[in-house]
């Protein structure tokens, strides 16, 4: 399940996006917009920010914006970022495998197998999903 922290660091980056091109953009305002928490949403804006999503200017006309294009940022980058691992069994993680503790055998793990095809669904649909595909579809207005 995608957690909160993610959820609001995909809607700012999403009006990053929409504003690309405008100068940087104050956290006060990309909070009332989203309506993510202030203080909830800085926290979330350093994390992208020590990921290079985004970069941060301060002092007047300060702000934030995208660091890279938002075709070149796919959803995938953006949860691991925020969130770490998204395998729903360690077993299975990508970035941070670890066998199960009660697990005899991943071979014939029927949880392992179960949900392979889920993840491997996810990862293939997230890392092909980019920022800038979320804006088309959303359009420019809110």
């Amino acid at each position: 399940m995608l957690t909160n922290r993610a959820k609001y660091a995909i809607k700012a980056l999403l009006h990053l996006a929409r504003h690309r091109g405008e100068g940087p953009v104050q956290a006060g305002l990309i909070a009332k917009a989203e309506q993510i928490p202030p203080k909830f949403l800085e926290l979330i804006l350093l994390q992208l920010r020590n990921h290079g999503i985004i970069r941060s200017k301060v002092g007047k006309g300060g702000g934030h914006e995208m660091a890279r294009e938002p075709a070149d940022i796919n959803l995938l980058t953006v949860v691991r970022a925020i969130d770490g691992p998204v395998a729903p069994l360690p077993c299975l993680s990508v970035t941070a495998y670890a066998r199960c503790d009660d697990c005899e055998d991943e071979k014939s793990c029927g949880a392992r197998h179960l949900f392979r095809g889920v993840h491997d669904a996810a990862l293939e649909v997230m890392s092909r999903t980019t920022l800038a595909d979320a804006v088309k579809v959303k359009g420019k207005g809110r």
